[in-house]
């Protein structure tokens, strides 16, 4: 039987454990990504915040476990987990996928635990009430490959590495599917301020896309277009790390 701490390790990575912080930086990762894409964001938070970066099920070590099938799977599995650590306050951050997820376990969170977090971050992701008809998780491999060429978010070196990218793909095809298929359930709007981050080139969401998290709060709203596309975030790695330690200092 897996014990609680084991359940809680296969889902939380902290790479710099600081356990006298302030606040705590919970980071989600976009479509067939996982937990180390954060690692420099872990090594550059100040002592005041402990940074968990989540792994998701299907990848890394965890490859031999089953993709979760929606973002609500993904959601409903990992705000238990979360819960433990929100004696600290929580920031959360997604890119991609990974602010939808961020923003389903943010309401998990307020309806279900009454806890609210300091401040949601999303990242090159759409609006929930902004739906697209995307179907990339329905191509073949090569287009899979293609479409992640085409946002340059994985290092070309491991795309032409036909071994390792096939092992990665199952997992790459469920993130997508989950993705896609999301649709968005009413409800009320968070009680956490919301800030909304995009590149101005990004050819998965528009400015007006990413502006409509707005419509997703009660709490205040910020947001901020960057240079560059669906990755901006690794070209201005400055200013996001700068702008996700403020949000953890506010908190």
């Amino acid at each position: 039987m897996t014990t609680l701490a084991e359940h809680d390790r296969l889902w939380i990575r902290r790479y710099h454990p600081r356990p006298d912080a302030a606040a705590r930086l919970v980071c989600l990762p976009h479509a067939g990504g996982s937990a180390t894409f954060y690692h420099p964001v872990s090594a550059s938070m100040p002592e005041s915040v402990d940074v968990l970066a989540v792994q998701y099920p299907g990848r890394q070590d965890r490859r031999q476990e089953p993709c979760a099938d929606s973002i609500q799977e993904l959601a409903d599995r990992l705000t238990p987990v979360l819960l433990p650590w929100a004696d600290r306050p929580l920031v959360l951050f997604g890119h991609s996928m990974g602010a939808t997820l961020g923003f389903e376990v943010a309401r998990r969170l307020e309806r279900d635990h009454g806890v609210v977090a300091r401040a949601l971050v999303v990242s090159a992701r759409r609006a929930p009430s902004c739906p697209r008809d995307e179907s990339v998780h329905l191509r073949d491999d090569d287009g899979l490959i293609e479409e992640m060429r085409l946002l340059s978010g994985t290092d070309s070196a491991i795309l032409d590495d036909v071994e390792l990218i096939r092992m990665a793909l199952p997992a790459i095809r469920a993130d997508y599917r989950a993705a896609e298929t999301y649709v968005y359930e009413p409800g009320p709007k968070l009680r956490c301020p919301v800030v909304a981050l995009v590149g101005d080139d990004d050819p998965k969401v528009t400015v007006e896309e990413a502006r409509a998290w707005s419509r997703h709060t009660d709490a205040p709203f910020e947001h901020r277009v960057f240079p560059g596309g669906h990755f901006y975030l690794t070209v201005h790695q400055k200013q996001v790390l700068g702008l996700l330690a403020e949000k953890a200092a506010t908190a």
